[in-house]
């Protein structure tokens, strides 16, 4: 009875390892795909879009703000095309390069349920690259005093 249950065990963790390597190969080819399908989308521009297409963003915090505002600008008029959370963030994950790429890799590889929440992966960008929405409030309020 012990020796089948430890060949059991054994069998199932030789299929946990191929399945392993398997997922692996996978996330790989999804992660190759969503740069081509990136590449793709900028060479074929719908002609009537009054929002130009959002340039990369490669980590550079000075650049997180702006980068924002043109991804939101552009999934805003082609609000077809970004019907749910999942959609927009494979999007910006397709607009990322360099350290944001890099950044981004370890959420694809363990499939982190922020890629789903488009609120969510902003915030993770904003704090990875520096932004600081307490800063901004400190701002406003300091507006407000004037």
């Amino acid at each position: 009875m012990v020796d089948e249950l430890v060949l059991l065990l054994h069998a199932l963790l030789m299929r946990h390892r191929a399945l392993s390597i398997e997922n692996s190969q996978l996330m790989e080819q999804l992660r190759l795909l969503v740069c081509e399908r990136a590449t793709l989308l900028r060479q074929v521009r719908p002609p009537s879009c009054p929002v130009p297409f959002p340039e990369t963003f490669s980590g550079e915090s000075s650049r997180l703000p702006e980068f924002i505002v043109q991804t939101a600008s552009y999934m805003l008029v082609n609000e077809n095309r970004f019907c749910n959370d999942a959609m927009k963030v494979a999007f910006l994950i397709s607009l990322l390069t360099g350290e944001a790429e890099e950044w981004v890799v370890p959420y694809i590889e363990m499939d982190s349920p922020i890629l789903g929440d488009y609120r969510a992966f902003l915030d993770e960008m904003k704090q990875c690259f520096g932004w600081d929405d307490d800063e901004e409030d400190d701002d406003d309020e300091e507006e407000d005093d004037y």
